[in-house]
């Protein structure tokens, strides 16, 4: 059956030899033929399934502390269909770090009365499982939460918290007057170097973890002996989680992890006069964080019934513009760049293709010849067959949507972003637009309107 899609009318032939009147229009929920019957049409859209997926801050954007905000159960209504599985592929990227994936998916079910499954949670350690080169290393770790249970379900084998390494080092930990231990541990000497220092989150007692971090960075990581110079470079840090400011129930945002580092690097380079430098930075706005969620986000979509190649947009839904618009709008720059750079290797491809089909029928082999070698810059990850086929590029695009539930609740947007005070982390360079989102909405549900609208799906 064909439907005008402007206002009008048609004629059709409809199971009787006589013609009915249609008035509508193809996008409506449904059409008023003349006959009186309601037929229900749906956007091309609908019928093929979404073409886009969603990442969700949580803080700031679904709660606010442990209380949901209002809209946030007719938002994901709005994304899950009768029987609450999802028909968008939807995935949690969080900076938080003091809880294991599992939980937090159950406490967003808790929450929003779907099942979330923990493999749609990114949190922001989830990165770290990559780092296996750190693995087999002794590293400290920092934070809060049931952070030895997270480390070694990232697959890191030798771990001590903060607290151990009080108790081997008591005589470090000297600010709290109530706290001293006077008398020194027997087995020190044989405590194992630490190799590393692994950042989950912000601690409890933050006077405890700066001295004893200064303490291991500043020995090389043995704090019972005292070096003849500064080891310098220091030992690796892997930091998690770089928000200076999160949104709770209080009025005004809280220190973040941020907040930690920033004390850390200073106090680092106050001691030692040397910058004190990171091997990673992990969670938002990194742009590994990023890669790692549009990856998630393919895999949810093939366990809804998509197919991951049919994903062109992602839409990064947050209420921070140091992070959540920052990291979206800078990993939507990385997508634009390496779509270019796709687009030049395939121009190339072609050139040099032309060039092998004169000189032999076998064009594979000529066109990696006249690349140079099958895994140099300009062939890699392509494939050469009869024609030029490229291997597909992933997502084309991440437009990030800025909130005013959390961290933002200004009611308009300074035109000029570069009077806004820089909050990111000194490690990200400022760069003032790419904290203005692409699109500002009141809440969660106006931005989930917002998105289907532009894509045109319901």
């Amino acid at each position: 059956m064909v439907v005008s899609l402007s206002q009008g009318s048609m004629y059709y032939r409809l199971f009787q030899p006589r013609y009915v009147q249609f008035f509508g229009i193809l996008k409506h929920k449904t059409l008023q033929c003349g006959c009186g019957i309601r037929w229900s049409s749906q956007t091309a859209s609908a019928k093929k399934g979404a073409t886009f997926g969603i990442l969700f801050d949580i803080d700031g954007v679904i709660v606010r502390g442990r209380t949901l905000l209002p809209t946030a159960l007719e938002a994901f209504h709005k994304l899950t269909d009768g029987r609450g599985n999802f028909r968008v592929p939807t995935v949690f990227v969080t900076n938080a770090g003091n809880t294991l994936r599992q939980q937090k998916a159950e406490q967003l079910s808790n929450w929003l009365g779907i099942e979330i499954h923990p493999d749609q949670v990114i949190m922001s350690h989830s990165p770290l499982k990559m780092f296996k080169q750190f693995q087999d290393k002794h590293c400290l770790i920092s934070g809060q939460g049931p952070i030895l249970e997270i480390a070694t379900g990232l697959g890191f084998n030798k771990v001590t918290t903060i607290e151990t390494m009080r108790s081997m080092f008591p005589m470090l930990d000297m600010v709290d007057h109530k706290r001293r231990i006077k008398v020194p541990c027997a087995f020190a000497q044989y405590f194992p170097k630490i190799e590393a220092v692994i950042l989950f989150g912000e601690p409890v007692r933050w006077e405890t973890n700066l001295q004893l971090m200064v303490d291991i960075l500043m020995t090389g990581g043995q704090p019972s002996i005292v070096p003849n110079r500064l080891p310098y470079p220091h030992i690796p840090i892997l930091a998690c989680n770089m928000d200076l400011l999160w949104m709770s129930e209080a009025s005004m945002p809280r220190f973040g992890h941020g907040c930690f580092l920033v004390c850390l690097e200073h106090l680092y380079k106050k001691i030692s006069g040397k910058e004190l430098k990171y091997t990673a930075l992990i969670g938002k706005p990194s742009e590994i964080t990023y890669h790692h969620a549009e990856h998630t986000v393919a895999k949810h979509a093939r366990q809804i019934g998509l197919k991951e190649n049919q994903i062109r947009r992602l839409y990064a839904i947050g209420d921070n513009p140091e992070t959540d618009i920052y990291g979206a709008n800078l990993y939507n720059r990385y997508l634009q760049s390496k779509r270019a750079n796709k687009k030049r290797k395939v121009t190339q491809l072609k050139a040099a293709q032309q060039v092998a089909i004169g000189s032999t029928s076998d064009s594979r082999f000529n066109v990696y010849e006249a690349c140079g070698t099958a895994g140099s810059s300009v062939c890699e990850d392509l494939v050469i067959d009869d024609g030029v086929d490229v291997e597909p590029l992933g997502v084309d695009s991440c437009e990030s949507i800025l909130v005013q539930t959390g961290v933002f609740s200004d009611d308009s947007w300074d035109d000029n972003p570069q009077d806004l005070h820089h909050h990111g982390h000194r490690d990200f360079g400022l760069d003032p637009l790419l904290k203005k989102p692409t699109y500002m909405v009141k809440n969660v549900l106006t931005a989930i309107d917002h998105i289907f609208r532009k894509e045109e799906y319901r």
